[in-house]
């Protein structure tokens, strides 16, 4: 064997992939998933899917008015005076079929049905004492008689036997009387449309008040029109004699009717009236 055939047989032969083109990035990266096709909805499923929102919508509004409307009289946001004879005020919420008979007959058309602000509570009756105050010129009896339901209690027969709330002393430097001082003229101006029973001059015909004029030499108009005897008096606020300055005095026997707080002739009142409120919880 020559030297040239010898080279020639310890070759080592070409590796088998020499020829071919080295592999490209791609190659090696996993083909990527082709997503399914979504399913087009028929109109009766699209139909069945816009009721349900309608539904959801419809009643989310619903339970939002709902609680809306629980929530003035859960939290009472307002404080009312009920009309003569009301009992406990969530006894009185639940019986009241807001009828709307005790409104008809009171003569001083004191008591008033609540409006929409009052949520659930619409319908119900209550009094502004400042605007028209109950004068009991019925002697208490023709609104309570009147309730159907009970939620005016029936067992009260007189004035005396009511618990409408309790007057309270709250502008106590406005007052009139504790100043000294004396009134003269209408005791809320020739525009008020307030009505009052004057006994000396119609026993049950109550009067407009600003057509009663008054002239006192110390205003006592709170103690003077007071329906209920001895539930508020004037007594003096020091020991001198010459002073005439004199404190209105709350009683036991007050019930809450608000003539005080509508008599008042000063802007605030000095006196209002604190519903559910009676001599032992104001102490």
């Amino acid at each position: 064997m020559t030297s040239d055939q010898s080279k020639t047989n310890n070759a080592s032969p070409p590796p088998a992939n020499a020829d071919m083109d080295p592999p490209s990035d791609n190659s090696a990266a996993p083909a990527k998933a082709t997503p399914p096709k979504k399913r087009k909805m028929s109109e009766r499923q699209r139909e069945a899917r816009r009721r349900f929102l309608r539904s959801i919508g419809f009643g989310s509004v619903i339970l939002a008015a709902a609680l809306s409307g629980v929530y003035p009289v859960l939290k009472r946001l307002k404080e009312r005076l009920r009309p003569p004879g009301a009992i406990d005020e969530d006894a009185f919420l639940a019986a009241c079929i807001k009828c709307g008979q005790c409104v008809q007959v009171c003569p001083v058309e004191a008591i008033k049905l609540a409006d929409v602000d009052e949520g659930m509570g619409i319908g119900v009756p209550y009094i502004d004492a400042r605007t028209q105050a109950c004068d009991f010129s019925c002697d208490a009896t023709q609104c309570i008689l009147a309730c159907p339901t009970g939620a005016l209690d029936h067992v009260i027969t007189k004035k005396e036997e009511v618990t409408m709330g309790f007057a309270k002393l709250v502008e106590p430097e406005n007052c009139l009387a504790m100043q000294g001082l004396g009134f003269s003229g209408t005791a809320r101006g020739p525009d008020f449309e307030g009505l009052l029973r004057y006994e000396e001059i119609d026993r049950w015909t109550p009067i407009k008040i600003a057509d009663h004029d008054y002239d006192l030499e110390l205003c006592d108009l709170c103690v003077r029109e007071c329906p209920i005897e001895g539930a508020i008096s004037l007594e003096p606020i020091s020991s001198d004699p010459g002073d005439k300055r004199r404190e209105p005095i709350i009683h036991k026997s007050c019930v809450g009717c608000g003539t005080c707080e509508m008599m008042c002739p000063v802007e605030p009142a000095v006196i209002i009236i604190e519903p559910e409120v009676s001599m032992e919880t104001a102490a």
